[in-house]
């Protein structure tokens, strides 16, 4: 149960038009659903202002599609996959539109289920997203920079979950300190954003240099990307923590979700 739909059940019992026992069953069942491999938590956008995402990796394409149609018949709007491998993202769309999809003219067809919303996978960060992108809601834009273009696969997941979220997003991809004048060619747009994601590798310095051109918070993402003293991500994990520009906070290396996450988070404080 999303907050709008609680809303509407709130003002439906003020109006008479639903019975106070009727709405107490409907919250009595409305926290969580119980599914044996998961719990589906439906009082997460309650809670937190967003409803449970599904982190694909580690599932199986039956237990991802049966989480999807818990959710969706328990009112969401739109749902969020990451991590989602290319052959399952193909098992998961037709398990769902067996399952969902209903196309008749019939008098039995107001009780079906309703059609399966829109299902888009998107290779390069493994996502998937079931339904539309909302109207941003957010109070500015949040930027998303990479430091080169083999980081683009993370600072597509940051990307995408803070469009799912209700943000408007700019991308600025392969600016990094290696042509500082790739970056500086944009200084529109950092001076725009509310919140910045800079994804970098290598030596992670993206993030410093950013927080030292803008006044808005800074995620800073560390990704695998790089050769053997990298460390898989660990050296540019190490210097955005040692950043001295002021501003920075950093998430784990490779999460783009949680960067995501985060600067919606940000971006939605009035």
């Amino acid at each position: 149960m999303e907050k709008q739909e609680l809303n509407e059940l709130l003002a439906a019992v003020a109006a008479g038009e639903v019975a106070p026992d009727e709405a107490a069953d409907k919250l009595r069942t409305a926290p969580f659903s119980d599914l044996g491999f998961a719990k589906v938590d439906h009082h997460r956008g309650i809670r937190q202002g967003v409803s449970e995402v599904i982190y694909g990796e580690g599932k199986t394409p039956d237990q991802i599609a049966g989480i999807v149609a818990d959710m969706l018949g328990a009112g969401q709007e739109r749902v969020l996959i990451t991590r989602l491998a290319p052959d399952a993202a193909i098992e998961v769309e037709q398990l769902l539109s067996e399952g969902l999809a209903f196309e008749d003219d019939s008098d039995e067809a107001s009780d079906a289920i309703p059609a399966l919303p829109t299902f888009t996978y998107y290779d390069l960060p493994r996502v998937a997203t079931v339904g539309e992108a909302p109207e941003p809601t957010g109070l500015g834009s949040i930027v998303v920079a990479t430091g080169g273009t083999s980081d683009i696969a993370v600072a597509e997941e940051a990307a995408i979950t803070a469009e799912m979220l209700g943000n408007e997003v700019v991308r600025l991809y392969d600016v990094g300190v290696a042509g500082l004048h790739r970056l500086l060619a944009h200084a529109d747009e950092l001076s725009r954003a509310r919140v910045v994601v800079a994804v970098a590798g290598m030596e992670g310095a993206l993030p410093s240099v950013i927080g030292g051109l803008v006044s808005c918070p800074v995620i800073a993402v560390p990704t695998s990307i790089g050769y053997g003293a990298s460390l898989g991500g660990v050296a540019a994990l190490l210097a955005m923590l040692n950043s001295c520009s002021s501003g920075i906070s950093v998430v784990n290396i490779d999460n783009g979700f949680g960067a995501g996450y985060q600067a919606s988070l940000i971006n939605h404080i009035g």
